[in-house]
């Protein structure tokens, strides 16, 4: 009986983990993302979700995660839902869930400010997180929708952090819309040359994503 109580105790007594951070991840599946392409963005995620310095940093934050697909105006949708990253079976699950991931769009054009204002709104199911992300990939400027600048705006003053990863083949175009337009004050935009590049850099891109901002 009293080893029973014990256990008991121990158990109820355990220290609670907060969710430190929640992170949307909102992939572009728009006309200009070919078929190879788009596997280079889903394999070269959950290739990064399985390194060893991301998944330490999952677990002993007990971060949570959720996927975005999104292309024109009325294009949007959340393909893998919340999920907190509690052991490493969740990770591993988490992450062949958005490498066999069915694409959503293939003809649709690109609408950030849509994409962003989706994605925010997909938060109101992680309240107990402390940090809220949006991490928004693309190889394009919009070209459609909702005013991008002025949703960011909207983002951030709801205390919701933007950033960017830009696939930029030439030059620095998409980079430099991403910095003007897409991020919101104090977040960063980091550059893909090429597809064959994405992998390397959204690991990269967790990684500082997962550092908390300095106050």
């Amino acid at each position: 009986m009293l080893k029973t109580l014990s256990a008991c105790f121990t158990f109820f007594s355990a220290p609670v983990v907060a969710c430190e951070l929640a992170l949307v991840l909102a992939i572009d599946v728009s006309s200009s993302i070919s078929g190879g392409e788009y596997r280079f963005q889903v394999d070269g995620l959950a290739e990064a979700l399985m390194q060893p310095e991301v998944q330490n940093v999952l677990l002993t934050d007990q971060i949570a995660l959720a996927v975005v697909q999104w292309s024109g105006y009325n294009e949007q949708e959340l393909s893998i839902s919340w999920r907190r990253m509690l052991s490493p079976a969740e990770i591993r699950d988490f992450a062949q869930r958005v490498q066999n991931m069915d694409r959503k769009w293939d003809e649709g054009q690109t609408a950030i400010g849509n994409a962003i204002t989706f994605s925010a709104a997909q938060f109101d199911a992680v309240r107990d997180c402390k940090r809220r992300v949006i991490d928004i990939s693309g190889d394009g400027a919009s070209n459609s929708g909702l005013d991008t600048s002025g949703q960011r705006l909207i983002a951030q003053n709801a205390g919701i952090e933007i950033n960017g990863l830009a696939i930029d083949r030439v030059g620095a175009a998409i980079t430099t819309f991403f910095e003007r337009f897409v991020v919101t004050r104090g977040g960063f935009v980091m550059t893909s040359r090429g597809y064959s590049d994405y992998p390397r850099v959204i690991r990269a891109k967790l990684l500082r994503e997962f550092v908390k901002p300095s106050s």
